[in-house]
């Protein structure tokens, strides 16, 4: 019974939304949207620090000093952070890749890469590998 009222509407007694949007967005203007008066413009010329600031409202002038703020901050952010030279990352990687080929050729030979100090070879291995994993731990 539900389903039988709910399909007797017929197409007149059905709202087009779609047309009413399209109505009211061409007849809105760029000030009015959400009850904002500040032209986008002049909130982009704000943000690009491009505006002249003495034709600009108190709410403007706020919104630039914040900017201008936030953009100091992140600077002195970014000058105090520290990187690695640009060596750093490559050489732990292939001290890790080093380290991998020669517990792997010491499993597949059981002689080399040293010949006859047997199982220390896999100890070598291994600490090759672990001086690559221990230098990511200093990476930035």
């Amino acid at each position: 019974m539900a389903d039988e009222e709910l399909h007797e509407n017929d197409s007149k007694d059905q709202k087009d939304w779609q047309s009413d949007t399209a109505k009211d967005a061409a007849g809105s203007s760029d000030n009015d949207d959400n009850g904002f008066t500040v032209d986008m413009d002049q909130v982009q010329a704000v943000l690009n620090a491009t505006a002249d600031k003495s034709a600009m409202t108190p709410q403007m002038q706020r919104m630039m000093a914040r900017q201008e703020e936030n953009t100091k901050r992140v600077e002195e952010t970014i000058k105090g952070t520290k990187s690695n030279p640009r060596w750093f990352v490559p050489l732990f990687c292939i001290l890790m890749v080093i380290g991998l080929v020669w517990v792997v050729c010491y499993y597949l030979t059981s002689n080399y890469p040293i010949p006859n100090i047997g199982a220390w070879n896999l100890l070598i291995g291994f600490v090759i590998i672990m001086i690559g994993f221990l230098m990511t731990m200093w990476w930035r």
